[in-house]
């Protein structure tokens, strides 16, 4: 070959000609599940922006996509809090997981643990520091869901509620210190204002949020938030989004609740007093003051010296001992001689009656609302059957009512407050919040799997607050 041939060869390859002996470079699979990967992730960055924008579709479907994809590429980013709520009846533990969303940094509740141990912080008044035992029982547990490597970045706080509140100062301030002692030695990350007794109000505002964040609620409008009904042992908390002039006329009870995309105001009202176990130790103590040994309209006549504990004190209920109601009992076709005692729904109810509207005013909001309930509202439905326990669901306020009748004329030995406490329920909806009988309450005990507490919206105030 010429020396001109070759010059004319090279020349053909330096413009494009692939070599003779050179295989030609194919698209690799790789490469194609990368660009498709790419493409869902660009479609699902715009959709999730025009929801947020039009807000005519629920953020949390955009968000979830986002965060499914993000956690395969390892930008999940776990969030950890422990609260602690020393109830008047007994004390839990929850220890939140949370994640951070990949856009916003919102966060997105993952798991809790939550275990419960009675009676309650307030019991040990004249014991601190077996109650301060009973609060590191608890931690013990929070430690071994959390993992170690998260424990010193992962915030602590305890949270006292009625129970501490009706205490004398003195008493209530030893077992919060004896707290306080305990929270020094704890790897968890605390602080002067770890250990304190919570305001009404927060608890409410918690409640409310806790309820709103899991119903998936406070990413849009807040007339779409449902009201929040907490009833507690020693007292009962009413929030919800204050949206008309009547509402947001009360300043003293409305408040700013920190939401994921804003705050939002809300009314929220405290009843110190109106709690299930306050009032039922008002009522059985009706017209005997200072006496431990009560006798009360609103138990049945069977019952005789039942111990109730309250407040650090024991009292012995009995029912009356004389010119007590009876019932003719029937079988299914004749009314036979036997006579059964029965609790006077009339005069009980108005016991309860004249208590509740001498502490509650009614809200002139809550009727329009969808109202959530839970605490002791779902655990007395449940017991006697309105709802299912596993699963929930919705009654309405008259349920209650014939709930409490139906007790009240059953002389049940294993559930001697029933009645009483299926009334004041009634009356504390009717009398006290101004339901209608036929006003539809929402009863669960968790909701997507997890508790209806205060305790999840005050771990998020902690960490975003």
């Amino acid at each position: 070959m010429t020396n001109n041939e070759l010059r004319r060869r090279k020349h053909r390859d330096q413009n494009g000609r692939p070599a003779p002996n050179k295989k030609r470079k194919e698209i690799q699979p790789s490469s194609i599940h990368k660009s498709f990967f790419c493409l869902i992730i660009s479609g699902t960055i715009l959709t999730l922006f025009i929801l947020l924008y039009i807000d005519n579709i629920p953020w949390h479907l955009g968000h979830r996509a986002v965060d499914s994809i993000a956690k395969k590429l390892g930008y999940h980013k776990p969030v950890h809090a422990v609260v602690i709520d020393a109830g008047s009846t007994g004390s839990r533990v929850l220890a939140f997981t949370f994640h951070e969303s990949y856009f916003g940094g919102h966060l997105v509740l993952d798991k809790e643990l939550f275990k419960y141990t009675k009676p309650g912080l307030s019991s040990f008044a004249d014991n601190p520091k077996k109650g301060a035992q009973t609060i590191a029982n608890l931690l013990e547990e929070a430690k071994n869901e959390i993992p170690k490597e998260y424990w010193n970045k992962t915030p602590l706080i305890l949270k006292a509620t009625a129970g501490l509140r009706l205490l004398p100062q003195e008493k209530a301030e030893n077992l919060l210190n004896s707290v306080r002692e305990l929270f020094k030695k704890t790897p968890f990350l605390t602080n002067d204002d770890s250990v304190e007794i919570m305001d009404g109000t927060d608890e409410g505002i918690f409640s409310w949020f806790t309820v709103n964040f899991l119903l998936e609620r406070l990413y849009g409008n807040p007339a779409k938030t449902v009201a929040a009904l907490d009833l507690g042992g020693g007292s009962t908390q009413v929030t919800f989004s204050a949206l008309t002039p009547a509402s947001l006329s009360q300043k003293q009870y409305i408040h700013k609740a920190v939401a994921p995309r804003g705050l939002i105001p809300v009314y929220t009202h405290s009843y110190l007093g109106l709690g299930l176990m306050a009032a039922r130790k008002e009522v059985i103590t009706f017209n005997q003051p200072n006496q431990i040994n009560v006798t009360s309209d609103c138990v049945n006549h069977i019952i005789e010296a039942r111990k109730f504990h309250y407040g650090g004190t024991d009292y012995y209920v009995s029912g009356p001992k004389v010119n007590y109601p009876v019932s003719k009992v029937k079988d299914s076709t004749y009314q036979t001689g036997q006579e059964t005692p029965v609790v006077d729904f009339a005069t009980c109810s108005q016991i309860i009656t004249d208590y509740v509207v001498s502490k509650a005013t009614p809200p002139e909001e809550l009727p329009t609302k969808i109202i959530f309930a839970f605490s002791y509202y779902f655990d007395r439905a449940t017991e006697v059957g309105l709802i299912d326990e596993a699963t929930g669901g919705s009654i309405d306020v008259e349920a209650f009512k014939n709930a409490a009748k139906k007790s009240c004329a059953d002389p049940n030995a294993d559930q001697p407050f029933m009645c009483l406490d299926l009334t004041f329920i009634w009356v504390l909806l009717e009398k006290g919040f101004g339901l209608q009988s036929d006003t539809k309450i929402y009863l669960f005990k968790k909701i997507d799997g997890h508790e209806i507490s205060w305790a999840l919206g005050a771990a998020y105030n902690l960490l975003r607050g």
